[in-house]
Formats: C-alpha cells, sequence, structure tokens
C-alpha cells in the first residue's frame, strides 16, 4: 500500500511458497482488482480527487507495470514491452527505473483510455502465465512475483480509499454499493486490559512473506502497560467534538493545531452537520454517523489530540504487537464487503483486545523508523520502502479495505500525520 505512494512497501523474508500455489494467487489477485473496478464507468475510473490519491486506471495499469518491469523484462525471454510509454506514465516513484510521470498530474491522462489499460493487463497476464508455468520457487523470479502479489493488494485498498474521496467531491455522492451493511447495535463499552511488559521480541521472524521493514526480528524493552479493548467509536469521537474538541488548542501538538487551523477542520473526514445531525459520507453514500463502529478517517494529530482528551495516549507499535500476539487473524476485511467499519461482533476473548485486525487502521505513537540492523535491499526494489522512514508514523492492524490474507501482526502501515483518507482509527493506551 498507498497509491500516491503506497501505505507500505518491501521486499520478501523467508521462504515462498510452492509455484503452483503462487500462480493461483497470482491470478485470484489479479482477478479481484478487476472486479473491484468493474461496478465503475470509464470516467469514473479516470479521474483524480488529490495529489495524494490515484486514478483507478492508474492502479489499474500501475500495478500491470510492476510485473512488466521487474518480472518479465528481466525474465522473459525475447521480452519486448507492451507500450514503450507505459514505462514513463505509470511509473511510481522508482528513480533508479528512469523518468515518472508527476503525482498530481495522473487524472490528466486521458489516454490511454480504460479499454487500453485492460488490454495492457490482459497482455502481460499472458505473457506472465507462460512464465509461472515451472517456475523455480526458490528463484529471484518468484519472489519478485510474490512482492507483486502483496504489491497489488496494497493497490486494491486504494482503489476503494481513493475512489471513496472521489466520489465525496461529486455533488450527487454517488455510492459504490449500495446496501448498506449496518444494523443498529448497542456500542461496546471499552475497558483495560494490563500487560506487564518486559524485554519482548517484535518483528517478523522469517519463514513466510514479509515486507523488508517487519524485519529484523529484535528485542525491545516495554514498561508496563494498559490497552483499550476496543478502538474509539464514532460515538467517542461525537463527545470529544462536543466538549469543543477541535476548538482547544492545549489539546493538539503545535503542528497538529497549525493543521486545525489552516484546514479548518471541525470534524473527521467526511464528516457533515445536516440539522443538527452528523453525517458521513460512505462507499454506501451518504448516512448518519453510527455511534457504535469504529471512528475512521482521522489523522495522527486528531488520534493525538483525542487520546490527550481522554487522560490516556496512544500506544506504541511495540505494545500493539505484545497486545496482538498470539491472535487471530480474523474481522472485517475487503473479502466482507462491508467496505465500512463495523461494530464488534460478538464477546472478545477474555484478556484479548477486541478488533486488532480490520475494521480500521490504528495510529500508534511511533514514528517510522527502520528496526535495529535493517538494510535497504538492493537495486531499484529498495526504493520500495526505505527511502520513505522519515516524517511519518506507524499503523497497525488493517482495515475493512484491506485483503485479510495481507496482514500480519508485524504489519507496519506509514502515513505522514496529517493523512486521513485511508481508514484510520485509533486506540487508547495508558502506562500502568
Amino acid at each position: 500500500m498507498r497509491t500516491r505512494r503506497h501505505p507500505q512497501r518491501g521486499t520478501v523474508a523467508g521462504a515462498l511458497p510452492d509455484a503452483g500455489s503462487l500462480a493461483e494467487r497470482f491470478v485470484a489477485v489479479r482477478a479481484r482488482t478487476e472486479a473491484l473496478a468493474k461496478p465503475l464507468s470509464p470516467e469514473d475510473c479516470a479521474l483524480q480527487s488529490m495529489p495524494d490519491a490515484s486514478p483507478v486506471k492508474w492502479h489499474l495499469a500501475h500495478t500491470t507495470w510492476f510485473f512488466e518491469t521487474f518480472v518479465l523484462e528481466r525474465h522473459q525471454a525475447r521480452f519486448r514491452p507492451f507500450d514503450p510509454a507505459f514505462r514513463v506514465l505509470f511509473n511510481s516513484y522508482y528513480h533508479a527505473v528512469g523518468d515518472r510521470h508527476p503525482r498530481p498530474e495522473r487524472g490528466l491522462v486521458s489516454r490511454p483510455d480504460l479499454a487500453n489499460v485492460l488490454a495492457y493487463r490482459a497482455h502481460v497476464d499472458h505473457a506472465m502465465h507462460s512464465l509461472l508455468d515451472g517456475l523455480d520457487p526458490a528463484s529471484p523470479a518468484a519472489a519478485l512475483v510474490e512482492l507483486g502479489v502483496h504489491h497489488e493488494q496494497q493497490h486494491q485498498e486504494l482503489v476503494l480509499t481513493d475512489l471513496k474521496h472521489l466520489f465525496s467531491r461529486n455533488p450527487q455522492r454517488p455510492a459504490y454499493r449500495p446496501s448498506w451493511p449496518l444494523a443498529s447495535v448497542r456500542p461496546a463499552r471499552a475497558k483495560w486490559l494490563t500487560h506487564a511488559g518486559g524485554v519482548v521480541e517484535i518483528g517478523h521472524a522469517g519463514g513466510t512473506f514479509a515486507f523488508d521493514n517487519e524485519s529484523p526480528r529484535h528485542e525491545v524493552l516495554v514498561a508496563p502497560f494498559e490497552i483499550a479493548t476496543h478502538p474509539v467509536t464514532h460515538g467517542d469521537f461525537l463527545a470529544f467534538i462536543e466538549d469543543g474538541g477541535y476548538r482547544r488548542p492545549e489539546l493538539w501538538l503545535s503542528a497538529g493545531w497549525d493543521t486545525v487551523c489552516a484546514e479548518g477542520w471541525e470534524a473527521p473526514l467526511y464528516w457533515e452537520r445536516r440539522d443538527g445531525e452528523w453525517r458521513t459520507f460512505t462507499l454506501h453514500g451518504m448516512a448518519p454517523v453510527d455511534p457504535g463502529t469504529p471512528a475512521c478517517h482521522v489523522s495522527f494529530y486528531e488520534a493525538e489530540a483525542f487520546a490527550r482528551w481522554a487522560g490516556a495516549r496512544l500506544p506504541t507499535e511495540a505494545e500493539w504487537e505484545v497486545a496482538a500476539a498470539g491472535g487471530k487473524i480474523e474481522g472485517n476485511f475487503l473479502e466482507s464487503g462491508a467496505f465500512h467499519p463495523l461494530p464488534p461482533r460478538g464477546e472478545p476473548d477474555p484478556g484479548r483486545p477486541a478488533q486488532l485486525f480490520g475494521d480500521v487502521w490504528e495510529w500508534t505513537r511511533s514514528d517510522y523508523s527502520p528496526y535495529p540492523g535493517f538494510r535497504v535491499a538492493e537495486g531499484a526494489v529498495g526504493e520500495y520502502n526505505g527511502k520513505f522512514m522519515c516524517g511519518q508514523y506507524v499503523l497497525r492492524g488493517g482495515s475493512c479495505a484491506t485483503p485479510a490474507s495481507h496482514i500480519r501482526p508485524t504489519y507496519r502501515n506509514f502515513f505522514p500525520p496529517q493523512a486521513r483518507w485511508q481508514f484510520s482509527g485509533l486506540r487508547l493506551a495508558r502506562d500502568a
């Protein structure tokens, strides 16, 4: 993920699955991306609503560019590009590959049209199928395909988040999926869980795919802490707003308060007040703000201010990972089709936080920096991650737009502190 730039980037760590399963996952992931775009018109796919977002057509083409540029160009005999101009048009940020079309101007690329981009995908998929037949699962080519599959899953999330921002700018407020996924429920009340802390290990241990920013696994000292059983809800955020949260500079970091004043923030992104009621834009159209669902589309600045208002703080990423260790990867992900945070589902396991995975990405108080011993990969794929380790904060857990097979307890998402068009929320922590 993320794309403007992707939400996260990396390289393969650990062993790869066999070539057959890799081929099957390649086919499934490529098909899902096109399925996400299928309900859209060519006009929907061509537009760009802000510099941080990209047109759906660009996502379709860029994920194909990745396989053509990093896999086929290096490993296909007698390789010929589908269109030499695409090397520049659909390069995101890889300086080692060559020139790039400016990111803020991706919505101006009316040609190639959507039909030609889909033909590009079909052409590259056909070549990839031939390459995947008999591919050694331990080969460099297989490692690049694995990376490309996870890279495309990042862009599936971006298709939805970027499209949501685009549709929110349309005065008709169109719905991507008309059916509404929520039923009225009683909000869950968050409680505190205590962790003893100590010297713990965090980071990916190898053996399966992970992005390089998740490694190496290493020891950290964690002081005793408490973490909330549930993420902060929209109802909690309503109370923050009603208590003047967006009008009280003492709650905000200096840069956060400057952003509130400059941008005129009064509520999370997509919220509107109509006739005394807060409503929000969703991928299902406009809807009342549901107090029982996890708060989303808040920036790091808003999350940090809310935590201060609540007499708590944001967890560090080490605390979050300790709390998540050993838990099941289950929840409201892209596959549910809800495309919106949902209320808690049943009673949480005793002594474990609920909704750690899916629903909303959770901001942490940790800046995005390399783990001890991190090394940037050689070649162009080394640009996938390490060069972004500055001026951003880590989020954990995935969201309702994240593919379930894409997430891990060690997964490190990252965004600048003012970003809020992703499904980003928060969970409180405090010192024990």
